[in-house]
């Protein structure tokens, strides 16, 4: 049996997530090396752990652009669906690097409750409202993209979530360090932020890794698809068996299904898997 695939989408989407993507990518980068300098300065675990998180948003804004990129190449003899799903491995990689980054933060704020060391608070402060700043310009633009359910934006913008959330962090702790003069409050904060971020880490590590592993869309409910298949296409008169997959990162960009075995029909469902417009071949 063979089908003829005709997927018919234009690369705007792409092309508005690649721009959101490298202008995010200008902002953190920059802003990295500021947040660098002023931890050490400073003496402040928040902002260094904010600069860490900053240092992975690069690489995974960098490797998010450079997966839009080839998942534009066309289908070939050898990945006959193309490179879509290199966004989504991106995703994943992504994701695993948030949780080892943020590990290694809530190590570092450990010892820092065995090893006190002085932090200069007001230096603190202005490091981290400009880079509260900057974080909230790279998640606005990146947040749109995220909205749309593109997973490997949605990565990115979860990385840069995390900066937003750490910068909070730093000018909280900050605050607490000017008025009292306590520096335990840097690392405190520090781990509190890393837990709020390892929790959208895994969210996130969960729906990439099902998209690898060829699971079904969570949104699709398949008892009510093989329901509307037997209902709205004639040539179907029970569904046996249903295998649904996701090619690239909006649900039912691909959808196959298995009719009756007595009539050997096959059908392929389009782009919106709860409508069986597909066509019907031996």
């Amino acid at each position: 049996m063979a089908h003829s695939h005709s997927h018919t989408s234009s690369h705007l989407p792409e092309d508005n997530n690649a721009r959101r993507l490298l202008y995010a990518f200008g902002v953190t980068a920059g802003f990295m090396l500021v947040e660098v300098v002023g931890g050490f300065l400073s003496g402040s675990l928040a902002l260094l752990a904010d600069a860490g998180h900053m240092l992975t948003d690069t690489a995974a804004l960098l490797f998010a652009l450079l997966a839009v990129q080839f998942s534009r190449r066309p289908p070939t003899i050898r990945h006959t669906f193309g490179w879509l799903r290199l966004t989504t491995l991106a995703a994943f990689v992504n994701a695993i690097a948030l949780v080892v980054i943020t590990i290694l933060i809530v190590w570092e704020a450990i010892e820092r409750f065995r090893t006190p060391r002085p932090v200069e608070g007001g230096m603190m402060m202005a490091i981290a409202v400009a880079g509260l700043l900057a974080n909230i310009l790279s998640f606005w633009l990146l947040h749109h993209g995220s909205e749309e359910k593109n997973l490997n934006v949605r990565a990115a913008a979860l990385h840069v979530l995390g900066d937003l959330l750490g910068s909070v962090g730093a000018i909280i702790a900050a605050l607490i360090i000017i008025w009292t003069g306590w520096t335990p409050a840097d690392p405190i904060l520090s781990i509190l932020v890393s837990l709020l971020v390892l929790r959208s880490a895994w969210r996130l590590l969960k729906d990439s890794v099902n998209e690898l592993l060829e699971g079904a869309p969570v949104s699709l409910d398949i008892a009510e698809l093989k329901r509307r298949m037997c209902r709205e296409i004639p040539e179907v008169r029970n569904v046996h068996h249903v295998h649904v997959w996701m090619v690239g990162e909006k649900p039912g960009d691909d959808v196959a299904c298995a009719g009756d075995p007595a009539t050997r029909s096959r059908c392929l469902v389009g782009s919106d898997p709860t409508l069986p417009d597909g066509s019907l071949s031996d």
